[in-house]
């Protein structure tokens, strides 16, 4: 026994891994999920027509990604908390891995179906882990200035995977981009078991079903973690309607071709970049608490200047200005209003990242029912859609002074 501690005692230490590598491996986490829906964007109708279903049958493969995405959170959570997050990613990466492959040898909608639950219950464990693993690793300003990088990356994957996923689709067809998908998995898995391995060594909480919603339940009467998570979960929310109605808004509307939408998402990359790393600043310099407050105002300006644009002058300078706006608001406050909720529950941050990337899963899948069935004018509904849920996380935080 001796012999063991001392063994153990005279291990060599793991090499030092730098932060800017860390940030690049929970950016890739962050990503996966994002990166597994826009992709397919450019290629519905191709998939429909291989498929033998109709257009509006194959988007639920989208929504049933969300679905499951969404849900599956609740439980990798705990999971995290009890086992470690090295894990379940691992886990996480290899179901992934097997959805994506199924979803490309599928021969009919409900084989991509299953498939795409496969993918989801995959990527949700990636995603909400790499913003656990964050709050392992980082505090502060720090953690703010990781939240901001990994919401950049979740940011990107949907701004530029269309334009990826169209050129596949051209010279490979859209089986390929299945494919590619499965690849990034393989990759994201060693890269995640090199540079981060495990790092929750804290004390495990039980893994009970009674404990667990215990837990819930506190995160949920907590207003530290309820009112900036229940703000981010509406912005993001706003954020995906705007993907999903993009395609009908662009291409329909506005008679855009597929690759002059392509070119519109990977611009919206710059606003979330250039307001990503704005946001850290202006933490740093004014505080969590206003830096939020103007990211939403701003937020909510750019919501009700698209609602009033699809009523007055409904072209595409106006909305872009005014879509411009709403992005750099919401590119704020996401990472900045992430690292709030997060920051007070070390022992509980898997749990507190899933119940987080929960809500904001399903108000992303309500941004885009509504942004669908609201109206059959796609940018009238679009701002409908941006100025509710922009007005309701602006009035949700401004009860916070009256609750601390």
């Amino acid at each position: 026994m001796a012999d063991q501690s001392e063994a153990v005692a005279t291990a060599p230490p793991r090499a030092p891994v730098s932060g800017a590598l860390q940030i690049a491996v929970l950016a890739a986490l962050a990503s996966m999920g994002t990166l597994s829906t826009n992709i397919l964007l450019p290629s519905l109708p191709q998939m429909a027509a291989s498929l033998n279903v109709t257009s509006a049958a194959v988007t639920s493969a989208i929504t049933v990604y969300l679905a499951a995405f969404a849900f599956g959170q609740l439980l990798v959570g705990p999971l995290s908390d009890r086992y470690g997050r090295r894990w379940p990613v691992l886990v996480g990466f290899a179901v992934f891995f097997a959805g994506s492959v199924w979803c490309g040898l599928a021969s009919d909608l409900p084989n991509l179906l299953i498939g795409r639950v496969l993918q989801a219950s995959g990527a949700c464990a990636t995603s909400v882990l790499s913003r656990a693993i964050a709050r392992d690793l980082f505090s502060g300003a720090a953690l703010a200035r990781t939240m901001a990088l990994i919401m950049i990356a979740m940011s990107v994957a949907p701004g530029f995977s269309p334009l990826l996923g169209g050129a596949l689709d051209h010279i490979f067809g859209w089986r390929s981009e299945f494919a590619l998908v499965a690849i990034f998995a393989v990759i994201g898995a060693i890269a995640h078991g090199i540079v981060l391995g495990e790092t929750h060594n804290s004390i495990r909480i039980p893994l009970d079903p009674v404990a667990i919603t215990r837990t819930y339940l506190s995160l949920i009467g907590d207003r530290r973690f309820a009112v900036p998570a229940a703000t981010v979960s509406l912005t993001i929310g706003g954020l995906f309607s705007t993907f999903s109605a993009a395609p009908r808004l662009f291409i329909e509307a506005l008679q855009f071709t597929p690759i002059q939408l392509g070119l519109f998402f990977a611009g919206t990359v710059l606003i979330v970049f250039v307001a990503g790393m704005m946001a850290t600043k202006f933490a740093s310099r004014y505080g969590l608490e206003l830096s939020i407050r103007a990211g939403l105002l701003t937020t909510a300006t750019g919501s009700v200047a698209i609602l009033l644009v699809s009523l007055f002058s409904p072209t595409f300078l106006p909305f872009l200005c005014a879509m411009c706006v709403f992005l750099f608001g919401m590119a704020i406050v996401s990472p900045l209003g992430t690292a709030q909720a997060l920051s007070p529950f070390g022992e509980k941050a898997g749990a507190a990242s899933a119940l987080l990337g929960f809500w904001q899963m399903m108000n992303a899948a309500a941004g885009v029912w509504l942004a669908a069935t609201l109206s059959h004018e796609a940018m009238f509904a679009l701002g409908a859609v941006l100025t509710i849920f922009s007005l309701a996380a602006l009035g949700l935080y401004a009860l916070k002074p009256h609750l601390d």
